[in-house]
């Protein structure tokens, strides 16, 4: 996937809500979504950040996109359920939606991480894209071929020590994916699947390994095609799958 060549129009007439849109790998694929003919709905807690998307985009000509700033660790059911309600209104479907948004947390012994550490990262790692997801549902069933694609890790497939919640939680992420997926088979025409970016140069990556040289680490921009193909048509029938960005 990392080598998939997307057509110019592939997302032509196509909705796409990614979640942590304002930088990072977020702010990459709505970029990319938007320069191959997607509407993108830009959700993030900074508002500022998605203004800069929004501008981005808007400069570079493609399709005029939507911001909608939401704090997902704050976030209750009517917030979803207000937010769903105006993309219905606007669009009537969603045809993609890109679960990126992610704490980090504590890196540190599972005895040291903190109770209230532990329960704000799975709000918004875990409890969030359940809930975003819930809402969306009948949008992403009024769309003709939806996909679904939670943004998972290395360390969500197999545990490592020192990753505490943010490994729990990507796991957690991978189960959700599963279930989702199992039941949307033979039911619907929305694909689930997760994806994980590898080593990528974003602030998330810089906090992790503080030492590292990030020029080592491909941009975000640079693990987009595996993004593409997820968002695209030509992933059809993919469907309850744990991919890599790259090789």
């Amino acid at each position: 996937m990392f080598d998939y060549r997307a057509t110019p129009d592939l997302l032509q007439g196509r909705v796409i809500l990614v979640t942590g849109a304002g930088d990072g790998i977020g702010r990459a694929c709505a970029l990319s979504c938007a320069a191959h003919g997607a509407t993108v709905v830009l959700l993030g807690r900074t508002l500022s950040k998605l203004e800069a998307v929004y501008d981005e985009i808007e400069a570079a000509g493609h399709p005029q996109p939507a911001i909608c700033p939401l704090n997902l660790e704050a976030a209750v059911d009517k917030d979803y359920d207000d937010l769903a309600d105006q993309l219905f209104d606007t669009f009537g479907k969603l045809d993609g939606l890109v679960h990126n948004a992610a704490l980090l947390g504590p890196r540190t012994l599972m005895d040291n991480v903190k109770t209230e550490d532990w329960q704000q990262l799975m709000q918004v790692n875990v409890n969030a894209p359940f809930a975003l997801t819930k809402a969306m549902m009948p949008l992403l069933r009024a769309a003709p071929d939806a996909s679904v694609v939670f943004v998972s890790s290395s360390v969500g497939r197999k545990g490592r020590a020192y990753w505490g919640p943010y490994a729990v939680s990507k796991f957690a992420l991978e189960g959700l994916m599963q279930v989702l997926a199992d039941e949307q088979d033979g039911t619907s025409e929305i694909r689930v699947n997760s994806i994980n970016p590898g080593a990528t140069r974003t602030a998330m990556r810089k906090a992790a390994y503080p030492a590292e040289e990030p020029e080592k680490n491909p941009e975000p921009a640079e693990i987009m095609p595996a993004f593409l193909y997820l968002l695209g048509p030509d992933s059809k029938g993919v469907n309850g799958q744990a991919l890599n960005a790259r090789g």
